[in-house]
């Protein structure tokens, strides 16, 4: 039995070659802008943390993570998978103790699962999609202080993502007999020699490139930083499919993290 994911998997089709041809090299076209300007932010965070070591801190916490189902990017919270983040963060300032910018590197789960009948019972299926990512946020923070070295923050900017690896689960019950097995998520760069292979073949393939925008706000007592954020994917995870199309099959992220300033 196929591990695919069978609620999130679409198929594009095109009759004519000269049009296929066109959409494809537009494909490989924004694929290559968008991953300059990931290596640029990851470039500019290098910098960043080289300049500004004194201002790190370090980070981890639980992601709740899904993939919108709807044209409007809503989610299934049934489909919701629990996941986990660390990085390492720190702010620049640009206007001392209330405006700052904040880069970072963070190793993320992101993902979804989805479950159908009983657990024990014929014809239950569960399916857990779960790739990780080194993810680069650049964050525009501001600073409500109420004591010194303490405060309320919100903040808000774009992040970059470049899948290195994750699982699919696959576990069910047919005719009797129960069946339990993963896999290794593969990673495209949509290139079109190979769009046939990967086309259809739901998330067992996905895109590796990630790229959306993030919203949080924490507070800050002394050493201490919490953190609630919220990520929007842009980029649709299929391979093969135009994200600009909609907002349907992109990654939601809700995550809650503790941190320390070092």
């Amino acid at each position: 039995m196929a591990t695919r994911w069978p609620l999130l998997t679409k198929t594009i089709t095109c009759q004519n070659p000269i049009t296929f041809k066109s959409m494809m090299m537009n494909r490989v076209f924004n694929d290559f802008t968008k991953l300059k300007s990931i290596l640029l932010l990851i470039a500019f965070t290098t910098f960043a943390f080289a300049s500004q070591a004194q201002k790190l801190h370090v980070r981890g916490g639980v992601n709740l993570a899904n993939v919108s189902v709807t044209d409007n990017g809503r989610v299934n919270e049934s489909n919701q998978l629990t996941s986990f983040q660390l990085g390492l963060l720190t702010d620049i300032p640009l206007i001392k103790s209330v405006l700052s910018l904040q880069p970072g590197v963070i190793y993320s789960g992101k993902g979804a699962k989805v479950q159908n009948g009983t657990e024990g019972q014929n014809g239950y299926f569960r399916q857990s999609f779960n790739p990780r990512y080194i993810e680069v946020p650049l964050n525009l923070k501001v600073m409500l202080p109420f004591a010194k070295e303490s405060g309320l923050f919100l903040g808000a900017g774009p992040y970059g993502a470049v899948g290195i690896g994750g699982k699919v689960k696959t576990e069910g019950r047919l005719i009797g007999a129960e069946y339990n097995f993963e896999r290794n998520i593969a990673f495209s760069n949509d290139d079109p020699t190979t769009f046939d292979e990967e086309e259809g073949t739901g998330l067992g393939v996905v895109r590796r490139f990630d790229y959306g925008v993030n919203a949080m706000a924490g507070f800050e007592i002394k050493q201490v930083v919490v953190t609630a954020n919220y990520g929007i994917g842009l980029a649709k995870l299929q391979s093969g499919t135009t994200s600009s199309e909609d907002n349907n099959n992109k990654h939601r992220v809700l995550s809650f993290t503790l941190g320390f300033k070092l």
